[in-house]
């Protein structure tokens, strides 16, 4: 008996100097790994151009100012180039920012958009492409139809993929830059937002193909996953308890009452009351993208709940994801029905 012990004993000590043994072979290649990707300089701003999706407001409006200052020569899409944002970007920023009309879902605007590119180029080519263009919509599957399923994908996914397609060619020559903007709700699967979620879902899974296959050709492609930033974007769309009910036809009205709607609303305004004021965060790491000489293949920018929320999403059981969710949202209903 005490020899076994003593030979499993012998044994499990082997084993483990071994392991320490190979970690502290690999230790001096992990610090020169790093200290070369620490050493190399940023990316040059100067002679090289950026095209952003979306800058009429929120992150795509500020990520225009940021990059015009710091030298690069900016493409800013405008789905309204007469509007408010386009025109105080117009107003404040260099001659080397340039306004373009830029529907994501229509053809022609994408291949106008491209013709103006390539006939404004500076000396160093199309450097990034970011697709920072979105929308957002909330409410349960039935109180949707198709349309509002396919519009929001158009805009958010296809839109980001008509984008991609279109300026790969430019992107190939300088070995640049592509940079997605999802969100971190691709990993929380609540009820309520499968639309939206849909969308950023296919980004991630666009954006990882993507990269596999422009890695061949010097193109990094990364993937913005910020967290709630509702106020700094203004993406999310408050609608009033009645103008949801009004929407609703009476076999609806039957399953879900008025209170649960109110429910919802409040939930979503409690959201936007709890996001950060500043998206400068997101900002900084979109910078991140473009210029850094080793950038991320994601980028996650989320608050330490945020992200103990995404650690359960992906590595707890599902059932008890699930029923963390039901507790949570769908007692609200089961409510709301038996106080009517």
């Amino acid at each position: 008996m005490f020899a076994a012990v003593l030979i499993c004993a012998v044994l499990l000590l082997v084993s483990v100097l071994y392991s320490f043994g190979f970690v502290a072979c690999l230790i001096p290649l992990l610090i020169w790994i790093v200290s070369q990707r620490q050493s190399a300089g940023s990316v040059d701003p100067s002679g090289r151009a950026v095209l952003i999706t979306g800058c009429d407001t929120g992150f795509g409006y500020l990520l225009a100012k940021q990059l015009d200052q710091l030298g690069f020569h900016v493409f800013a899409g405008c789905l309204f180039p007469d509007g408010e944002g386009a025109q105080t970007l117009k107003k404040e920023c260099s001659s080397e920012l340039n306004i373009l009309k830029l529907d994501v879902t229509l053809d022609e605007d994408v291949a106008k958009a491209k013709e103006f590119v390539e006939a404004n180029l500076p000396d160093k080519d199309l450097w990034g492409l970011v697709n920072n263009a979105g929308i957002s919509t909330w409410g349960e599957v039935e109180w949707n139809n198709i349309q509002a399923y396919q519009r929001l994908a158009d805009v958010n996914l296809w839109g980001s993929i008509r984008m991609a397609i279109a300026f790969i060619p430019l992107l190939r020559q300088s070995k640049g830059r592509l940079v997605f903007m999802s969100s971190s709700n691709a990993f929380i699967h609540l009820g309520g937002v499968s639309n939206y979620l849909i969308s950023k879902c296919g980004i991630e899974v666009f954006s990882d193909c993507l990269r596999i296959e422009m890695k061949t050709f010097g193109v990094k492609v990364s993937i913005i996953e910020p967290g709630n930033y509702a106020r700094a974007t203004n993406i999310l769309q408050v609608l009033t308890a009645e103008e949801v009910w009004n929407k609703l036809n009476d076999s609806l009205r039957s399953v879900y009452s008025k209170e649960y709607i109110q429910f919802y609303i409040d939930k979503i305004q409690e959201v936007y009351n709890a996001s950060p004021q500043s998206p400068m965060a997101v900002i900084n790491t979109i910078i991140d993208a473009l210029i850094s000489p080793n950038p991320k293949a994601r980028y996650l920018i989320v608050s330490m709940v945020e992200w103990v929320l995404i650690f359960m999403c992906v590595h707890f059981p599902t059932w008890f994801v699930d029923a963390l969710f039901i507790y949570i949202q769908r007692k609200a209903l089961i409510t709301s029905r038996i106080n009517n």
